[in-house]
């Protein structure tokens, strides 16, 4: 009797043992991809609160919606101007035809926190070619996790998660996938990816320009090593004075944020020739110095150890030191999208050259470094996305209630011209004006505690004085042509009278 209740049980125990066999050949994967959804699901909930709260505005969520909205109606990135009115395709401002592929994410779930999802996601999966890239160079699988994790753990990644949501962000992973390509000589898959990553925006070529010159120094492919370069030159270039002129009718609006090196990719030459003191002043500034210390010090520097790649990070950099003003260096904005995979991969890189043994300890002190400073740095819940920080204000729970209640007043696709956290909540239609431009608006909706207003010269918003705001409501409560629907909690709405 014993004997065959033993045997009952000995198929059950070779299944149990299996399965952890199993279980122990693949925990490395199972421990990654678990910290892959916890950080999805944890970064979404993150700007999912600042959105309901309306910390997240039509600048920049609401134009990103506006273009996806338009090309799922046909009309493809089609967009209203903040500042003119105008209805303009997205391309007269940044080149970033990406934003056509999230069209079937809006199609299945019509909403602006698909794309949101969309964006963290994303990032997130970025940790898998840093698991490859480091599982092919150092001896170590819990090491290459380890990596992976850093990837997650670092504190700027995060931040430009919950900066919803910007084009360029989804570079971040493509970027991974074309150096880990790259790496394997897989040229083909390589220029898949860094295609979709060079239409996230005008500027990847650059930076894919320079990833080539790597390879062919780093690999001795020269030749198509430099036609990568060559190609990715030919993006920016055809994208700069070509694409944008034809769709802005006119040079790109955010030349304005270069006038101290010249204002355009031609005057910087100039200037770089004529007085290059100005462009070295620029270059060495000591906001420069201090964003270049926060992009290395959660990293603990791994990556100099690795300069050939690290260089290929500093294109992106440059254009980010020349612009007027601190407002791009700041490694909390999505403007770091071109410098993360490069510093990570460079992370890849320097820790397999400190040799075997020392790849997991090497590991392990940069998760720990990069996990610590994002408890320090790092967003959490009810904290603004960085671009919003500026405009950023807490709000009562009735004055949220009352933006939702002037929001569900707007009917579907009705024009309407709202303050910039009620436009937020209102951009998926075809006119969707910025206070105090009226347009062909139908509806007006002004959150009072909102003062911010799109620039009459800069392609952002500027604050202006309650007087003001006060002052255009006034205008509207006297015009025949406008009728008060409600007022709440300093919640204005309008509807424009027939005829």
């Amino acid at each position: 009797m014993t004997g065959s209740t033993t045997a009952s049980f000995e198929p059950a125990g070779r299944a149990a043992s299996r399965s952890m066999t199993w279980v122990g050949a693949h925990l490395h994967v199972l421990v990654l991809s678990a910290a892959i959804v916890a950080w999805t699901v944890g970064m979404f909930m993150v700007v999912r609160a600042d959105y309901v709260r309306y910390r997240v505005g039509r600048f920049d969520l609401g134009n990103m919606v506006q273009a996806v909205w338009s090309t799922t109606q046909g009309r493809p990135l089609e967009i209203t101007d903040g500042t003119t009115g105008e209805q303009l395709v997205r391309l007269g401002s940044h080149v970033d035809p990406f934003l056509v592929l999230l069209a079937p994410v809006w199609s299945l779930w019509a909403s602006p926190l698909a794309l949101v999802l969309a964006q963290v996601a994303a990032l997130s999966l970025g940790a898998l070619p840093v698991y490859l890239l480091a599982r092919r160079h150092l001896v170590s699988k819990t090491a290459a996790v380890l990596v992976a994790l850093a990837y997650l753990a670092y504190p700027w990644l995060a931040w430009s998660a919950v900066d919803a949501i910007h084009p360029v962000s989804f570079a971040i992973p493509l970027l991974l996938f074309c150096i880990y390509f790259l790496d394997a000589d897989r040229m083909w898959a390589f220029a898949a990816c860094s295609v979709v990553a060079a239409s996230t925006g005008e500027l990847l070529g650059i930076t894919i320009a320079a990833l080539g010159v790597w390879y062919a120094l780093a690999r001795h492919r020269r030749r198509v090593g430099f036609l990568i370069a060559g190609a990715g030159l030919a993006w920016t270039a055809v994208s700069l004075l070509i694409v944008v002129p034809a769709f802005a009718r006119d040079s790109s609006v955010f030349y304005g944020f270069y006038e101290n090196v010249g204002g355009s990719p031609r005057g910087l030459v100039k200037t770089a020739l004529t007085d290059p003191t100005v462009v070295l002043s620029e270059l060495l500034a000591g906001n420069v110095v201090l964003y270049c210390v926060a992009i290395a010090a959660p990293l603990v520097g791994m990556f100099l150890l690795a300069p050939g790649l690290a260089a290929v990070a500093l294109p992106p950099l440059v254009v980010l030191a020349l612009a007027d003003g601190a407002g791009p260096l700041d490694p909390r904005l999505h403007y770091v999208a071109t410098i993360v995979p490069f510093v990570m991969a460079g992370t890849v890189f320097g820790l397999a050259r400190l040799g075997a043994n020392a790849h997991l300890p090497g590991a392990a002190a940069v998760l720990v470094v990069a996990g610590g400073t994002w408890l320090v740095f790092g967003p959490w819940s009810g904290a603004p996305a960085a671009s919003s920080l500026w405009y950023h204000r807490e709000v009562s729970s009735r004055h949220v209630t009352a933006l939702d209640r002037a929001v569900a007043l707007v009917p579907d696709g009705a024009p309407v011209s709202a303050s910039n956290l009620a436009g937020g909540h209102l951009s998926a239609r075809r006119y969707i004006y910025a206070v105090p431009n009226l347009g062909r608006a139908r509806w007006v909706v002004v959150d009072s505690l909102d003062p911010w207003w799109p620039s009459e010269t800069l392609p952002q918003l500027t604050q202006r004085t309650a007087a003001e705001v006060r002052a255009f409501v006034t205008r509207l409560e006297d015009d025949p042509d406008w009728t008060s629907v409600i007022e709440d909690d300093g919640v204005f709405v309008f509807r424009r009278r027939s005829g």
